[in-house]
């Protein structure tokens, strides 16, 4: 038991990242955290961290040692909530990473149904548009939309994403209805200043435009709430928009274009050979929720033609 209690204190520390802050969160003392860490070390004969005075950090032995800990570790909590609750229900902390609005919209108005169904379930979500290392942050699962780079991580697919130009028709009755891209060089755009191009596909092809935005932000939301508020056009994905286009307060703008079509929504997690009950049922909960045709798109787009 003592060396599964030594992995899990490596796992806080590694986790959080430093070992005062792994012994306030496991209500130890630093000195019994750092006692632990010599201990592991000389069982396995090898130094996992290098610590100073400001900071830790993994050793080439640790990391390998750490992505081993947490599916070891993962896979004790698995057997576990089998063995004391059934291997359909769930248990203890989950730690949700996602972005900002999307988790706003459509994770956080979806999860009383989830947690009333897992009543021995805590859920920590944290919404950020920062991008998270789930490894090192103890973060079980994240929510992560756009195109996955290649990863060591694994990903599954919840639900494709359509991004598309739009603005509001008050807008586009004073300032014209663009018929070609060219056309957009003469209205305001709305981008945030950290989005890059926009990538969209049409007739001809993938096309690359780059938007000379009237407003610079660095916030998704303020670029929805402007172009709703008719400050001109803006690509948005019909998760954020779908409802506005449906009911009409935004319309397509050249809806023959569209942004590519590999992007989605993914829940990623660590690879692991045991996935824990309380993440594969929380994956299971979106995947069924949004499918591949979410609620969003349920609606018509408003637009012309």
């Amino acid at each position: 038991m003592s060396r599964l209690e030594d992995m899990e204190v490596f796992a806080k520390v590694v986790s959080v990242g430093s070992m005062s802050g792994a012994a306030r969160d496991m209500g130890l003392s630093p000195a019994v955290v750092s006692k632990r860490l010599q201990r592991l070390e000389d069982r396995l004969g090898t130094r996992l961290l290098n610590r100073t005075t400001r900071q830790i950090s993994l050793t080439e032995a640790g990391e390998g040692y750490f992505d081993r800990v947490v599916a070891i570790l993962a896979g004790v909590e698995d057997a576990e909530t089998f063995v004391g609750l059934g291997s359909t229900d769930a248990r203890g902390l989950l730690k949700i990473s996602g972005p900002t609005s999307f988790g706003r919209m459509h994770i956080a108005p979806n999860l009383i149904k989830f947690m009333k169904a897992n009543p021995s379930l805590t859920l920590n979500l944290d919404l950020s548009d920062q991008y998270v290392d789930i490894v090192s942050s103890g973060i079980d699962l994240a929510i992560r939309i756009g195109e996955l780079p290649d990863s060591t991580l694994v990903a599954r697919k919840l639900a494709p994403v359509r991004r598309v130009l739009c603005a509001t028709p008050k807008y586009l009755a004073k300032n014209g209805i663009p018929t070609k891209i060219e056309d957009l060089d003469h209205h305001a755009l709305i981008a945030p200043h950290n989005q890059g191009p926009w990538k969209l596909e049409g007739k001809e092809g993938t096309i690359i435009y780059r938007p000379n935005s009237t407003l610079q932000t660095n916030s998704s939301e303020v670029v929805r709430e402007t172009v709703i508020a008719g400050l001109g056009i803006a690509l948005r994905s019909t998760w954020d928009v779908g409802e506005e286009l449906s009911n009409g307060r935004l319309q397509r703008v050249l809806p023959d274009y569209a942004a590519t079509k590999g992007l989605g929504i993914y829940a990623v997690y660590p690879s692991r050979n045991f996935l824990p009950a309380k993440v594969r049922l929380f994956i299971d909960y979106l995947a069924e929720l949004f499918g591949p045709t979410p609620y969003w798109e349920s609606k018509k787009d408003g637009h012309n033609g």
